[in-house]
């Protein structure tokens, strides 16, 4: 078993230890673009934040590494690509490897979070509130990452609750 200290790498079971105050961040990761969503102090309330061009890995790693010293964030979630039938696709690899890079980088611990449908879920949502595809293209992935980080918080007082 690797030091948690040196390789920051939470387990679920760490999501219980979560301070229940703090902000904490979320990405949708795409191949161009990732999505940002941050939730307020007492981890009520999630909202979009940005999106962010995908570009090199070290830039990329600065510019997350960043918001979250920004945010003065407890806590990163990744969405964590899965294909329908549960098995991990190409781009699971893709994200198991930023948030490894990522956890060198940060003090802070990094979750990955099952993004099944999120993206489709935020499509059909910012439909139905009446954007136009132009600005469901705009939104979508934010938005998306706004729903994985409402599953994470959904996920910590399950297992607060009932763990």
């Amino acid at each position: 078993m690797q030091d948690k200290q040196t390789t920051n790498t939470p387990h679920l079971s760490d999501i219980v230890s979560l301070p229940s105050q703090g902000r904490i961040l979320a990405f949708d990761i795409g191949t161009k673009k990732i999505g940002v969503a941050v939730c307020d102090e007492l981890q009520m309330f999630v909202r979009p934040l940005k999106l962010i061009r995908r570009i090199k890995w070290k830039l990329l790693i600065l510019e997350i590494a960043a918001l979250v010293e920004e945010f003065d964030a407890v806590a990163v979630v990744m969405g964590l690509p899965y294909e329908y039938d549960g098995s991990e696709s190409e781009m699971s690899a893709d994200v198991r490897k930023l948030k490894a890079r990522l956890s060198e980088v940060v003090s802070v611990p990094v979750f990955l979070q099952d993004e099944r449908l999120t993206t489709k879920s935020a499509q059909q949502d910012l439909h139905d509130r009446g954007f136009s595809m132009k600005e469901i293209l705009e939104r979508v992935d934010a938005e998306a990452a706004a729903i994985i980080l409402e599953d994470f918080l959904a996920l910590k007082e399950h297992l607060r609750n009932f763990g």
